[in-house]
This record gives structure tokens, C-alpha cells and sequence, in this order.
């Protein structure tokens, strides 16, 4: 199972910042490939993760921007798209006592399979956990 560096954009939700992010990156030929945008309710602030294809890319032409970032280590899982599979993940990782941090999913092109982002209290005991869990490719 592989690791990704995903980019963390923290601040105000308002109109724009989603347009302006993906703007920056578009124009510098950077490919989103995954993102999540939750908004904490009552507060008015989010963060905004990004995978991307070219994370040098990315760093350049946020930078470039004058966007301020953040990045986090992410465990990439390939999932069976099936009732159940993430209660699994879940399961051995709490047996484990890692706490899920920040967790999207989606899935594959075929539907058979469910790509889900993960990022946890402790990357390196995850990965020994959910050693079965794998991804060829995202």
C-alpha cells in the first residue's frame, strides 16, 4: 500500500478559493486528481486537499501564487467497492489505536474498487497494519 504527499490549503470558505486553486494549478499544467473540501460548520473555515500528478508542479505554482500550503503524508487504499469494506480498515485500525485523522474516497473508473485517502495519527504502524490493502496505480 503507498503513501502520497498531499497538499493542505487552510482558510476562510468563501466564493473563489477553489476557483483560484484550481486556476493556479490548471495553468501550470498540474493535474487534481483527488480532492476534499470540508467546511468546519459555525467557523467558516475548511481545509482543502489536494492530490495531484506533478506535486513539484504544485509546489512551484502555488508558491508562485502566493498560496500558502501545507503537506501531509496520506496512505492511498484500494478498497473493494462492496458494503463493509471501509468498517474493515476501520476496525483493525482502531484495534491498532490509530486514529483516522482525515478520510475521502471514490471510486475506481470500473467501480469495482474504491480509492480512499487516509491520513492517520500513525502512517508507520498503519502501513504495517493494512499491509493487504494495496494500489497498483492512482
Amino acid at each position: 500500500m503507498p503513501t502520497t504527499t498531499q497538499l493542505v490549503i487552510s482558510g476562510k470558505s468563501r466564493p473563489g478559493v477553489m476557483a483560484q486553486v484550481a486556476s493556479v494549478l490548471g495553468s501550470a499544467g498540474v493535474n487534481i486528481k483527488a480532492f476534499s473540501a470540508p467546511e468546519v460548520i459555525g467557523t467558516g473555515t475548511g481545509k482543502l486537499r489536494l492530490l495531484v500528478a506533478d506535486l513539484d508542479g504544485a509546489r512551484r505554482a502555488l508558491k508562485a501564487a502566493k498560496i500558502k500550503f501545507g503537506e501531509e503524508t496520506a496512505l492511498l487504499l484500494s478498497l473493494e467497492n462492496k458494503p463493509g469494506a471501509l468498517n474493515e480498515v476501520a476496525d483493525l485500525l482502531t484495534g491498532a489505536r490509530i486514529n483516522i485523522k482525515c478520510g475521502y474516497c471514490t471510486p475506481s473508473r470500473e467501480g469495482k474498487r474504491a480509492i480512499v485517502v487516509l491520513t492517520v495519527s500513525n502512517t508507520e504502524k498503519a502501513l504495517s497494519i493494512l499491509r493487504d490493502q494495496s494500489l497498483d496505480e492512482f
